[in-house]
């Protein structure tokens, strides 16, 4: 199947995977920002969420598109490495002109999905998961996310681990969004540098919303600064 047995196809794959990374992350982005402009906005948000289906299955196919972007990461790093065999174990010298995060796409794959594992069971699981299981979670309501949330980055030690988490995001977005665009055929000479620009512009504004929020807590602004 060309889709997984060409270097064209693998690109697709990974481009196609990646916009719906992009979407899923850019969606969340505006929505837990509204969490230090409106607590009562966004708790209207978590429970029009956690109760609306149509809501759900959107989502549902947003995280489904992110989910394959890992995998399919994954399954091409263990393939990569069996291929090199014990070339893998060799130091290779810095390539000219390669931008460090796309040298270091495994590393910061890893550290996004290790992160990101503990953030679904912080924000899904404890909250949208249990309000339409009706499972027992914590003592938090889960459909009072505003609170929660405070509750959460009450914790300077999380909050810290979550900016780094955003950071090594940060890198992987920069490169990978154009990188994706450029596999999806967006290379003109003319047009690709805008489109680079564009796209690591819209990638820290992203990184910004998610990272405004353990700022403002860890300033101390929930409880009103």
């Amino acid at each position: 199947m060309w889709l997984i047995d060409s270097s064209i196809g693998r690109k697709f794959i990974m481009s196609i995977t990646g916009v719906f990374l992009v979407l899923f992350l850019l969606f969340h982005s505006v929505m837990n920002i509204v969490v230090i402009i409106s607590p009562e906005g966004y708790k209207a948000i978590c429970e029009f969420l956690g109760a609306n289906w149509y809501a759900l299955v959107g989502t549902s196919v947003l995280a489904a598109g992110f989910v394959i972007h890992i995998l399919y990461a994954l399954y091409l790093t263990m393939q990569n490495m069996r291929a090199r065999g014990q070339q893998r174990y060799a130091v290779t010298k810095k390539q000219n002109g390669v931008e460090w995060s796309s040298q270091n796409m495994l590393v910061l794959g890893a550290i996004v999905l290790g992160f990101l594992i503990l953030h679904l069971y912080n924000f899904w699981f404890k909250m949208q998961f249990a309000e339409l299981t009706g499972i027992e979670t914590g003592a938090h309501d889960p459909a009072n996310g505003a609170a929660y949330v405070a509750e959460l980055f009450s914790n300077w030690v999380y909050c810290v681990l979550y900016i780094v988490w955003l950071v090594a995001l940060w890198f992987h977005l920069t490169h990978g969004v154009w990188s994706s665009l450029q596999s999806l055929g967006l290379n003109n000479k003319t047009w690709f540098p805008r489109v680079k620009v564009i796209s690591n512009i819209v990638s820290t504004i992203v990184i910004l919303m998610f990272v405004a929020i353990p700022v403002y807590y860890l300033l101390g602004c929930g409880a009103g600064c």
